[in-house]
């Protein structure tokens, strides 16, 4: 486990460390997690650049003010959306790519426990926001992070650490029980990592999971099971939830520190250096530093039994399943692989 003083310490660093006028995107930024960490990042970097991606105006437009008071040098661009429409990606991206050269962090953090539902493109709601919306964006914004100097990181918030099943015949999740579509989900989101990482290794790319915190993924959501859990979390969630502050702090070490670095990359790319006793995290192939991290809610990686389940998957090309899936409903729905 990563203490949260060795977090504090590392993230106090990031403005020294790290060079001035690093550029962000914040996708599901407008609340939970996703508003947390990128409020560190503000707090902590030189003269950034941020856009940040929400459905809310109001909510991106209270933000931007707050993100100025913490930071008056820095430069914060709220982008209206519905990412759960790769369209949608496609323009937020294509307008990204045509003002800036190089992206250092993509943060993403979208999510909804709305299931049986479909969106106007064909896809189940729910695995258009975790898997595909989000590959979108990495696939996009990838030449952008490989320009990069200083920092070269994705961090996709979701599972990590509940990689199970797949179920290839049904690889949305369509019509399965809330614990399968969470398992079969996680793998997707970390199986999706990793054909990135084969086609990227000097990116270093984290799918997290967050632990019990505040958030919108509950949002919009009906049906009696529904209406339990957030009853119950209504009453129980104060009681379990990490605090917002240590939420945004731990995700700004997960995507600043050289702790998770690419599997190729120079020490300009690694992040905020290492201090004594923090050593770099096991990738998910059991090597250390190899540039693709499945992690728990303190930033340690998955273990042993999620490392056996995914060297099965590669054995059995499942990797490639889920890349070619991907590459398909892109093209059914754009015509294209990538903008």
């Amino acid at each position: 486990m990563v203490s949260l003083t060795d977090v504090q310490a590392s993230n106090s660093r990031v403005a020294t460390a790290l060079p001035p006028r690093l550029v962000a995107v914040f996708v599901g930024a407008t609340s939970g997690i996703g508003e947390a960490t990128l409020k560190q990042f503000v707090k902590h970097t030189c003269r950034p650049r941020v856009y940040f991606v929400g459905r809310s105006q109001e909510a991106g437009e209270r933000i931007t003010a707050e993100c100025e008071a913490l930071n008056s040098e820095g430069e914060f661009v709220f982008v209206k959306a519905d990412t759960s429409l790769i369209r949608n990606v496609d323009e937020v991206c294509h307008d990204i790519k045509n003002k800036e050269k190089v992206v250092n962090l993509l943060f993403l953090s979208t999510g909804s426990l709305i299931f049986n539902t479909e969106t106007p493109e064909g896809l189940h709601f729910a695995m258009a926001l975790a898997t595909y919306s989000r590959t979108r964006f990495i696939v996009n914004l990838l030449p952008l992070l490989q320009q990069a100097t200083g920092l070269r990181r994705v961090v996709s918030v979701f599972t990590a650490g509940k990689e199970g099943p797949v179920d290839t015949s049904n690889i949305q999740g369509r019509k399965m029980s809330m614990l399968s579509q969470r398992s079969h989900g996680s793998s997707l989101v970390t199986l999706s990592l990793e054909a990135l990482s084969q086609k990227a290794p000097d990116v270093a790319f984290i799918h997290n999971f967050p632990g019990v915190v505040r958030g919108g993924m509950a949002r919009g959501t009906t049906g009696a099971a529904m209406f339990v859990f957030k009853a119950v979390f209504a009453v129980a969630g104060p009681l379990l939830y990490m605090p917002d502050q240590e939420c945004g702090e731990r995700h700004l070490f997960l995507a600043t520190s050289a702790r998770y670095p690419a599997g190729v990359t120079q020490n300009a790319a690694s992040g905020v250096p290492l201090a004594d006793g923090v050593a770099v995290a096991r990738g998910t192939n059991a090597q250390s530093g190899s540039g693709i991290y499945s992690l728990d809610s303190h930033g340690e990686s998955s273990g042993p039994k999620v490392e056996e389940l995914l060297a099965k998957f590669r054995k059995h090309g499942m990797v490639e399943t889920v890349w070619k899936d991907t590459q398909e409903q892109f093209m059914r729905i754009t015509g294209t692989l990538a903008v």
